[in-house]
């Protein structure tokens, strides 16, 4: 990816103005898509740059959401202090279960991301008295944005709130994968053992980015729990790792915006395929994404690049045949 901004990158932005003018009935749908894409984007950092497979990454996601809510019913309910609560605590969580999961490799490594994710739902379920338990934390309740913005049931604040502080991530996660450090993580993903011998703290660098990650996905929950007021224990739900999952997929993983195209494909073919077939609507769903890991296996934007460099090759002899 080039450093310097180019005209595509605001196509996401341009969608989202869209939305907000055009549609302002799909608001609230739009803000659960834009908490996905953060969500994605911290999977992203793991799966697509470093190489890192896990399938227990709704465990930070759910560390943030529960952290905000949380503190929010107990009167901390600033919107950005929340936010930076539950970007702190998954950070840290995931600081101390990175030094346990990244020792491992392949199907242990895989296995341990689950059991932290079922580690923390067990435990949101058993302390009911701050978690609220199966039925859910109630209560929460967020200052206005800046003191002047108040939460509207028409989710137009929530919604211009979600696409700010995804603003801010994207900025973050574009400038860390682009950094020196960010090379090397794509190093690490191609080869670990040539980057050991170049003098590259691999393990180090892993356990950094598994928290910066974490962090991240915090607060991707922090955000849920923020405009949804209500968190869930399906916030660490092994459904939601594998959502995300699936979302990079589509999208594109190591691709930075393979989470805003994967997002928004997948809600409107869960949507789409739900309506047309509420019972075996997974099997449709399933049948695409073998399709997509078969024939795409980068993604829509892997698909998307491929069509590019063919045109490019056939335009020279369009030229030479004496074509415009």
């Amino acid at each position: 990816m080039a450093r310097g901004f180019r005209l595509l990158e605001l196509l996401p932005w341009l969608a989202l103005c869209a939305l907000y003018v055009f549609l302002p009935e799909l608001l609230p749908l739009g803000t659960q898509i834009i908490i996905m894409i953060i969500f994605a984007l911290s999977l992203d950092l793991l799966l697509g740059y470093t190489g890192i497979v896990t399938l227990g990454h709704a465990a930070y996601f759910g560390v943030g959401a529960y952290t905000s809510g949380i503190l929010a019913v107990a009167g901390w309910d600033g919107p950005f202090t929340g936010l930076a609560a539950g970007a702190m605590a998954a950070a840290v969580v995931g600081l101390v279960m990175g030094l346990v999961i990244l020792r491992t490799k392949g199907l242990a490594l895989l296995m341990l991301g689950m059991a932290v994710t079922l580690i923390f739902y067990e435990l949101a379920n058993h302390f009911q008295a701050w978690t609220g338990g199966a039925d859910g934390l109630q209560g929460i309740s967020v200052k206005p944005i800046f003191g002047l913005f108040e939460f509207d049931m028409y989710g137009k604040v929530g919604f211009a709130y979600a696409a700010l502080v995804l603003l801010a991530c994207l900025v973050f996660v574009r400038h860390l994968v682009l950094s020196p450090f960010g090379r090397s993580l794509v190093g690490i993903r191609e080869n670990a053992t040539r980057m050991t011998a170049i003098g590259v703290p691999v393990q180090q660098r892993k356990l950094i980015v598994f928290s910066v990650a974490a962090g991240i996905a915090g607060v991707a929950g922090a955000l849920s729990a923020q405009t949804n007021q209500f968190v869930g224990l399906n916030v660490l739900s092994f459904e939601l790792s594998g959502t995300v999952l699936i979302v990079l997929v589509v999208g594109g993983a190591g691709r930075l915006y393979g989470a805003f195209l994967g997002t928004p494909i997948y809600f409107a073919a869960q949507d789409i395929l739900a309506k047309g077939d509420p019972v075996y609507w997974l099997f449709w769903l399933g049948l695409i994404l073998i399709v997509v890991a078969t024939f795409a296996r980068g993604g829509v934007l892997g698909l998307y690049d491929s069509l590019v460099q063919r045109f490019s090759a056939l335009y020279p002899a369009q030229l030479k045949r004496g074509n415009p």
